[in-house]
Order: structure tokens, then C-alpha cells, then sequence
């Protein structure tokens, strides 16, 4: 059987119809697939890169990473590379600032390959999944008391303009856990972040050692668009190449999502084509559970990739597109409050439409505590009757409320000031716990009635006599 023979010499085409925005339009190509490589010279032999996004006999469309600026259409050579899009990857990646392409940018030492891999990556055979188990202990109450986190899940994190998620993201990164004995990294794909933001988390993690374990992918809000596109997909690349290679417990962060969304929508607008709900692609649903879906465990292997990912909700508008198909395919989220932050609290996270999905596969004895579950529900149950009272009080008056509603109007106080905000403090799982009971022991202990008895007589710490 005859072999494929590729060209060893690669064809420049000069033959460039138009440029749209990020894209490029090649006439008169032959033997162009979709996905591949393309370098485009310039005439002063500067070299930009690109990849097809789509290609038929005479046609092809290619998306450029650097950006069009400056590309004459007349003299400008396409050069395809037979090859997709691959990335670099090595465990010295750790500790390292890179683009949104994966090139050094941190003026380090170069990096020596241990493999080039398709940043496309392989997709999970589903019979090779294995079911997300144990936690990641985020140092956040709400997080791990509430909506825990567990290895190989993906849980995004919905924001709002002007809300602390970058102070809350670089807080989880510094003070995320595992058990101990066992290898932990987190890649960090920040998108269409500002130069403020960038060197907020630059700072903080070199400040905090965190930088050690961080593999840091940046694209800048004034970088080309496009780049955006790839960041998550070189991010998740070195995370499986991490996980799947060396054994680690991998936490992928992205952020913001709604800047790569944007990124996709700007790129279909520039292809004319036919657009979706609030002029997003049809196509985004399944664009984002290509990334999303590249979280998990396999069977035979120690590693696992779970991922949080940041996304701004415009107009704070849950049922918007973007998270709203990010709630399709995620396993739950963990929702900010804008009116906890004007309040004071911080980190603003409001547990009721917080939701995690496979939490008890992450808790019990064992893993957590044995009256995790038990813990949880009942915090969960005392602050939601809270919170409806408050909108009772401000009809009818304080006074009007019965002694035992008092006192649940009280524990809805305490908890948003002692268990929700707990600023820049590091809480393990004991001393949440610990927060738990002590809230808890303010109600009537015959209202415990969604924990069992022998957690109260064995955990419950007594009202003093005065």
C-alpha cells in the first residue's frame, strides 16, 4: 500500500482575496485542512501565526493569532504547515509566566520540550472515565462547608461587573489543598484580562510563593483577540499533560469566560455568519463543552484536572447565554452577591442558588467529616428561613416576630458576618466545621432535625448558662 508522502518543500501562496478583522482569505489553495498551521510573511519577513477555520477547493479561511494589522494583501505569503496547532509542554512549565499561546514571557530560562502535543487534545472515552471522587480544599468556608469541590469536577464561578472574582480567584489559588503526599499544580488561563489585573495577580502569587506550583497562561485585553481562543486549550493541555504524565492533581482556573465568548462571537461576525441568541454563535454550546468537557479522572490513573472557571455575568444576568449554557454543562456554581459586597462581606458568595452538584462524592468520613452532609443541610435550611423572615420584617416590623424567629433572624445575621465573610484568612475544613457547630448551637436543638442525633451529642457545642 502506497504511504501519504508529505511535501518537504511547504508552498507559499500569495494569492490573499481580503482580510475581515482577525481573518484571512486565501484563494486557490489545494491540500488545506481544517485546523492546520499557517505562517503569514509579511515583506519585511515578519512572521505571524495562523490557523484554517474553514477550507473548501478554491477557499481558504484563516484565523490570525497576532492579529491583521499590517498585512498587504498583495504581497503578503501564506505558508502552510501540514501540521495543527501543538504547544510545548514540560514539568518546568511550573513557576513560569506565559502568553496566551504558550511562549515565555517571563524572561526565564528557555524551556526544554519534553513533548509537542495537538492542543485540540484527546477527548476522554466515557467508558474510561472514573467517577470524580475527594475534595479540594479551597481554604473557603462557602466553598467547602457548602459546595464543595471535588476532583475531576468542573464548577464555574458567576460574577458580576465590579465584583471581587479576581480577589477571590487569587485567593483559591494560593490556598487550594489536597491531601498530603500528594503532587498539586494549578494552570491559571487568564483572557482579555487589563494590565492592572495582570500585574494584581503577577504580584500576588510571587509575593505568596503560589507562582511555584502555578503554570500562568496570559492574554491581555489588548492582545489579539483571537489568542483568546486558543489560551483555554493550551492551558488544558499542559493540565492533562500534568495530570495524565505525572501523576498530579491538577486545578485549571479560567478566566474571564465572557471574554473568550466575546472572542467568539467577534470571530463569527467577521465569517458573516448566521448568529444565535444575542448575536453569539449557534455553535458556542458545543465550543464550551469542548473545554469544559476535558475535566475529569481516567481509570488507571493517579491524576485528575478540575476545573473553576470565572465567567462575568453582563447586567448580572444569570439567564444570559453565557452562563446559562455553562449551567448546562457544568456540575453546579457558585454564584456572587452583589448585595453581600455593598454589605461589606467578603468573599460575597450567596450559598442559596450555589449549587454543587457532586458534592457527596467529595465528603464523608474519610474524606471530610462524617456530619458533613448533615452539617450542610441544616446551615443551609436555618439561612434560607432567615432570609425569607427578612423580607417579612420589612413589611410588618421586627417587633411583630415571634421569639424563635428572632433568632433565626439573628443566625441569618451571624452567618453572612462569621461563616460567609472571612476575608483573606485561610480556613481548613476542622475550623469550618468548627464555625458550623458553633452557629448552629444558637438554634433550639429540638429544630436540628436534618442532623442526626448522635452527630449533635457528639459534635454540638452547649449554650453557656448566661
Amino acid at each position: 500500500m502506497a504511504k501519504r508522502k508529505f511535501s518537504l518543500i511547504q508552498k507559499d501562496y500569495q494569492t490573499i482575496n481580503y482580510v475581515s478583522g482577525p481573518l484571512v482569505f486565501v484563494e486557490n489553495v489545494k491540500g488545506v485542512s481544517y485546523g492546520e498551521m499557517v505562517d503569514i510573511i509579511s515583506t519585511n519577513s515578519h512572521k505571524k501565526r495562523g490557523q484554517v477555520l474553514e477550507s473548501s477547493e478554491k477557499l481558504a479561511v484563516v484565523q490570525v493569532f497576532e492579529g491583521t494589522e499590517g498585512i498587504d494583501v498583495d504581497r503578503t505569503k501564506v505558508r502552510f504547515t501540514e501540521e495543527v496547532a501543538k504547544i510545548d509542554v514540560s514539568a518546568d512549565l511550573l513557576g513560569r509566566i506565559l502568553s496566551g499561546a504558550g511562549e515565555p514571557i517571563d524572561g526565564g530560562p528557555k524551556i526544554l520540550p519534553e513533548e509537542r502535543l495537538e492542543i485540540i487534545g484527546s477527548p476522554i472515552n466515557p467508558y474510561a472515565r472514573q467517577e470524580p471522587s475527594d475534595f479540594i480544599q479551597t481554604g473557603i468556608s462557602s466553598i467547602d462547608g457548602l459546595n464543595t469541590l471535588v476532583r475531576g469536577q468542573k464548577l464555574p464561578i458567576f460574577s458580576g461587573s465590579g465584583l471581587p472574582a479576581n480577589e477571590l480567584t487569587a485567593q483559591i489559588i494560593r490556598q487550594a489543598r489536597v491531601k498530603s503526599g500528594e503532587e498539586f499544580a494549578i494552570v491559571f488561563g487568564a483572557m482579555g484580562i487589563t494590565h492592572r489585573e495582570a500585574a494584581f495577580f503577577t504580584k500576588d502569587f510571587e509575593r505568596t510563593g503560589a507562582l511555584d506550583r502555578v503554570v500562568f497562561f496570559l492574554n491581555l485585553a489588548d492582545d489579539p483577540t483571537i489568542e483568546r481562543i486558543i489560551t483555554p486549550r493550551c492551558a488544558l493541555t499542559v493540565a492533562e499533560f500534568l495530570a495524565f504524565k505525572y501523576d498530579m492533581q491538577v486545578l485549571v482556573v479560567l478566566t474571564d469566560m465572557t471574554n473568550y465568548c466575546e472572542a467568539l462571537r467577534e470571530i463569527s461576525t467577521a465569517r458573516e455568519e448566521v448568529p444565535g441568541r444575542r448575536g453569539y454563535p449557534g455553535y458556542m454550546y458545543t465550543d464550551l463543552s469542548m473545554l469544559y468537557e476535558r475535566a475529569g479522572r481516567i481509570k488507571g490513573k493517579k491524576g485528575s484536572i478540575t476545573q473553576l472557571m470565572i465567567l462575568t455575568m453582563p447586567d448580572d444576568d444569570i439567564t444570559h447565554p453565557i452562563p446559562d449554557l455553562t449551567g448546562y454543562i457544568t456540575e453546579g456554581q457558585i454564584v456572587l452577591s452583589r448585595h453581600l459586597h455593598r454589605r461589606g462581606v467578603y468573599p460575597p458568595i450567596d450559598v442559596l442558588p450555589c449549587l454543587s452538584r457532586l458534592m457527596n462524592m467529595g465528603i464523608g468520613e474519610g474524606k471530610t467529616r462524617e456530619d458533613h452532609r448533615n452539617v450542610a443541610d441544616q446551615l443551609y435550611a436555618a439561612y434560607a428561613q432567615g432570609r425569607d423572615l427578612r423580607r417579612l420584617v420589612s413589611i410588618i416590623g421586627e417587633e411583630a416576630l415571634a421569639e424563635r424567629d428572632r433568632i433565626y433572624l439573628k443566625f441569618a445575621d451571624d452567618f453572612e458576618q462569621i461563616y460567609i465573610s472571612q476575608g483573606a484568612h485561610n480556613r481548613d475544613i476542622e475550623e469550618t466545621f468548627g464555625i458550623s457547630w458553633e452557629l448552629l448551637s444558637m438554634l433550639p436543638v429540638e429544630d436540628l432535625k436534618r442532623i442526626k442525633k448522635e452527630y449533635i451529642d457528639k459534635y454540638q457545642i452547649k449554650k453557656s448558662e448566661s
